[in-house]
């Protein structure tokens, strides 16, 4: 122990919140460092960032937020990175514009245009990396320090009524695409020339050894790599076309936008016994569980332990028991 006493605790915390109001007042934009709200572990949350905050979760959400709610996340987002560089866990400036960007694509957007698209609400594009980092550091560091606790064993799937009366039997499939190639602009003539290929083509397919040689040798068609999947990481829809697919058979043709698509269902394995689709989703519900309990408990542990001005900012939102 140090011997600094409460009264001593409370100067110290009092020094550091002036001395980064100072230091505000000292640089440029010193109106903005005026509107300093709290000060979390030495770094301060301003009105702005309140206000930036509160723009993008109301964009993303389209519900305004209370004032307190933004100001939660905020000091959770904080205290989450600093954790998260104690145990050493940081993401480079790099990483985070990588995440930008791959969040952009998923919009069918570039990151200028995404950066665009958040300064007509009035958002910077930082207040956005600023969330997504804190949302990369604050997982992996939950499941990295708290990993075997989150482990799912046979017994806990036991807990689960989807995954104790599931007796879907799972498969694992070797598949090969094959793509008849539209040439782009073609019509509607040419498309149903193609359809019709596909069908003669699924109708002449009988095995893999041999169909596939026999597609390669067609004009304008490509016979992709091959690919494996489990039915219980496949979307019901795809989980049947599937089944219902014998071994060495192609699937119905499905248009894309190259051309015409099948699958030639080379093997067909039933899957284990703990890998059926109930199983799998059982596993991923207990997965989202356990984490959600895990990372609340090690927030409020991070936040009580946290040097905050206001000081009792930092502490856990009081949650009212509900009468039973």
């Amino acid at each position: 122990m140090l011997g600094i006493g409460t009264g001593a605790h409370q100067e110290l915390r009092h020094g550091i919140f002036a001395a980064v109001i100072c230091a505000g007042l000292m640089l440029p934009g010193a109106a903005t460092a005026q509107q300093i709200i709290v000060v979390v572990n030495g770094e301060p949350i301003t009105a702005l960032d309140i206000e930036q905050r509160s723009k993008l979760d109301q964009l993303s959400t389209h519900k305004v937020p209370t004032r307190q709610e933004v100001l939660e996340e905020l000091i959770n987002d904080v205290l989450k990175v600093k954790e998260a560089k104690k145990w050493t866990l940081e993401y480079s400036d790099s990483e985070i514009d990588s995440a930008y960007g791959n969040m952009a694509s998923r919009m069918r957007l570039t990151p200028d245009q995404l950066t665009q698209l958040l300064a007509k609400s009035g958002v910077k594009a930082e207040t956005l990396k600023r969330r997504i980092r804190a949302d990369m550091v604050w997982p992996a560091l939950v499941r990295g320090r708290f990993q075997a606790s989150l482990q799912i064993g046979e017994k806990d799937l036991l807990t689960i009524p989807d995954a104790k009366a599931d007796e879907t039997v799972g498969y694992d499939y070797i598949l090969r695409p094959i793509l008849l190639i539209i040439p782009s602009g073609s019509g509607e003539g040419a498309i149903a020339a193609r359809r019709r290929d596909a069908e003669s083509l699924r109708g002449r397919f009988e095995s893999c050894d041999e169909g596939l040689s026999f597609a390669r040798a067609l004009k304008d068609v490509a016979v992709r790599e091959q690919m494996v999947r489990s039915s219980a990481d496949l979307p019901p829809a795809l989980r049947k076309v599937l089944d219902d697919t014998e071994q060495g058979k192609l699937t119905p043709p499905e248009a894309t936008k190259l051309g015409i698509e099948m699958f030639a269902v080379c093997s067909k394995k039933p899957s284990a016994a703990d890998n059926t689709p109930g199983k799998r989703k059982a596993r991923e519900t207990i997965a989202a569980e356990r984490y959600e309990q895990r990372s609340k408990l090690y927030l409020e542990e991070v936040r009580r332990g946290a040097y905050c001005e206001p000081a009792s900012v930092c502490q856990p939102p009081v949650v009212q028991a509900t009468a039973r």
